[in-house]
């Protein structure tokens, strides 16, 4: 039997999940370069830059909402498939 699930086919979290991760990253890049100074004893960077830093949180929690998407979305549909 076929399965009825297309490979290429998005789940409804999917794309929150994506952009959540490329926001944690440059969350986790930003926080590198803050914190890289501090270490080697040069000048730190402006305050903005420990702001940028919290894009590691931001990206975390739309990472999250997608992953509560897609978990809702598939409750839904094994509800509708259960007679």
């Amino acid at each position: 039997m076929r399965d009825e699930t297309q490979t290429n086919s998005a789940a409804p979290g999917d794309r929150l999940i994506r952009a959540g991760a490329i926001v944690f990253f440059a969350g986790a890049v930003a926080t590198l370069v803050t914190v890289a100074p501090l270490l080697l004893g040069t000048t730190p960077f402006p305050a903005y830059m420990f702001g940028l830093s919290m894009l590691m949180g931001v990206g975390f929690l739309v990472a999250g909402a997608g992953v509560l998407r897609s978990v809702a979305a598939g409750r839904r549909q094994a509800r509708s498939d259960t007679p």
